[in-house]
């Protein structure tokens, strides 16, 4: 990047995309980098921002927005602007790929993008038409008339193979664009960036921990790929963190320590009691059907199995009784086993602010997404963002508790709409796809639209339903999830999943089938996310917009 130039920001609204800014900002402090900071939730907020600054600023760097779009179709740029983007949607639009001029793309050099092969989908143009006026003078009329023939020949078959051309780049593309998925963290693509450079701090290290965990949180990425990326970050965490043991008892009050572990599944269990973190975990909640009155049983079984005192168990995580502590993690996943919940354990990363503060790299995310999609309003729009923004930062630790509390309220909103949509049947099956609807007036509707939180609850009902249902095919099915958006205007916000399989690909193609189904029925839809596979729509438009969705996977 150039050191002369303000460079303006673009910053999508997800917990990955927060770290990722983090760290880009501690490398332009540390090259004195003018910069501006625009949040952006949609494709909308981008080409409103795009417009209101493109005379101030010829560089632009996005983050976790503008890969799966060709962007200087939608921008419309001058030809001395230029744009960086750092962005995990995948599949990258090709134009975006093949454009070495305005577009730079930070990817990391073993993601494997699978993109079409340039011949196969781009052709010169001037190799088309060919002269035909080039008729020589004072030739024969025969010899006319043959040139004339074989250029006729020429032409037809130059025609044919066009369309064969482009048939089969029609193919390609379809192939390449059908799925969405994601690829490495935008936050760990900046800090490798930042070891490329040298200038990689803890800070940084952390930040790019807990953009990978998100990805892991939400579901967006194989539990394979998650793993690889955890054992490259463990090298650099023990390239950081490593200290002699006589250093041991000088752990300063402001210092800062990473370290790796194997946690338990269980969602911000050390901000609360364990009972409150069973209940409200999806994995635990889903094996053990807490919706039921057998499933409360069993988790009483659970925890008489694990011999801890249910006052012990109820109260907070942080006065529980020191000795039985201790070995708590291997209690747990002793009697998690006999329960048939064989992956209670997870590979992750914790951090130690000093001497009394600890937090999992999954709490600090579970109370980023909160802050940031707060539905409490406290002034402008962007107030969430740049509150979710301080909370990363270890100075704000007050924000960070006011995350956590507002995150376990989400957890509870979450589960309990998971219980009352699988007690009242509001998983419906389609035929190709689940279908379930939050009806207006149901608790925390306002929450659900909002949505990294509808596509959280989406998750959570799908992994509970696959757990409830007694029908094998239903098991194997993706699920559309719809909730009210605005009731002012009468539209709905939906999101499609996949499937919830051991094998699954996290692979979504939700995001082409809801842009079909759109187009067939002129739907008045809004395709607005950065996600394919979440829209809004019109409420009155819904049931023949999901009528084409039907046929059309079916």
């Amino acid at each position: 990047l150039l050191f002369l130039q303000r460079v303006l920001l673009l910053v999508a609204s997800d917990v990955d995309a927060l770290c990722a800014c983090k760290i880009l900002q501690a490398l332009f402090q540390c090259d004195h980098v003018q910069y501006t900071l625009v949040p952006v939730a949609g494709w909308q907020e981008l080409e409103t921002a795009f417009l209101e600054h493109k005379d101030q600023f010829k560089y632009f760097v996005l983050i976790n927005c503008g890969a799966n779009v060709d962007l200087l179709e939608i921008l419309q740029p001058e030809e001395d602007t230029f744009f960086f983007v750092c962005d995990s949607h995948r599949p990258i639009n090709v134009v975006n790929v093949y454009n070495d001029t305005q577009i730079k793309l930070l990817v990391k050099q073993d993601d494997d993008l699978d993109v079409p092969a340039y011949d196969d989908i781009f052709r010169d143009e001037d190799d088309e038409e060919e002269d035909s006026e080039d008729e020589r003078e004072g030739s024969e009329p025969l010899e006319k008339r043959r040139r004339f023939e074989e250029e006729v020949i020429e032409r037809t078959m130059k025609r044919r193979q066009r369309r064969e051309w482009e048939a089969r780049r029609r193919e390609i593309l379809f192939d390449y664009e059908q799925y969405e998925y994601h690829g490495t963290s935008s936050a760990m693509v900046m800090f490798d960036l930042a070891w490329i450079m040298s200038k990689d701090l803890n800070d940084m290290l952390w930040w790019a921990i807990v953009g990978l965990t998100d990805q892991w949180v939400q579901d967006k990425i194989t539990q394979m790929k998650y793993v690889t990326d955890i054992g490259i970050l463990q090298r650099h965490v023990s390239r950081h963190n490593h200290r002699n043991e006589d250093e041991e008892n000088s752990l300063s009050i402001d210092c800062m320590r990473i370290a790796f572990e194997y946690d338990l599944r269980l969602a911000l269990y050390q901000h609360w009691s364990l009972y409150e973190s069973l209940c409200n975990t999806s994995y635990t909640s889903a094996s053990l059907k807490l919706w039921s009155v057998q499933g409360q049983k069993r988790l009483q079984e659970f925890l008489a199995d694990m011999g801890l005192p249910l006052k012990q168990v109820k109260q907070k995580f942080s006065s529980m009784d020191v000795s039985l502590k201790e070995n708590l993690r291997e209690m747990i996943e002793e009697s998690a086993n006999k329960f048939g919940m064989k992956d209670l354990r997870v590979q992750t990363f914790s951090i130690h602010f000093g001497f009394k503060n600890k937090f999992s790299a999954s709490d600090i995310v579970y109370a980023t997404t909160s802050l940031m999609e707060n539905i409490e309003k406290e002034g402008p729009e962007t107030t969430n963002f740049i509150k979710a923004l301080d909370s990363l930062s270890r100075s704000n630790l007050d924000k960070l508790h006011q995350g956590l509390d507002l995150a376990k309220k989400q957890l509870r909103a979450i589960q309990q709409t998971v219980a009352s949509c699988i007690c009242t049947n509001l998983v419906i099956s389609q035929g190709p796809f689940l279908y379930c609807s939050l009806m207006e007036g149901t608790p925390d509707v306002k929450l659900f639209s909002k949505p990294v939180s509808l596509c959280l609850l989406s998750k959570y009902l799908l992994k509970s339903f696959v757990c409830s249902t007694k029908n094998k095919r239903c098991k194997l099915l993706p699920l559309v999830m719809a909730a009210p958006m605005d009731v002012e205007q009468g539209t709905v916000i939906m999101v499609g999943i996949p499937p919830e399989t051991e094998s699954s690909d996290k692979k979504n193609f939700f995001g082409r089938a809801f842009e079909k189904a759109a187009e067939s029925t002129n739907s008045r839809t809004l395709h607005n996310h950065f996600e394919m596979s979440i829209i809004e729509l019109k409420t009155e438009d819904r049931s023949k917009f999901l009528d084409a969705l039907i046929s059309l996977l079916s």
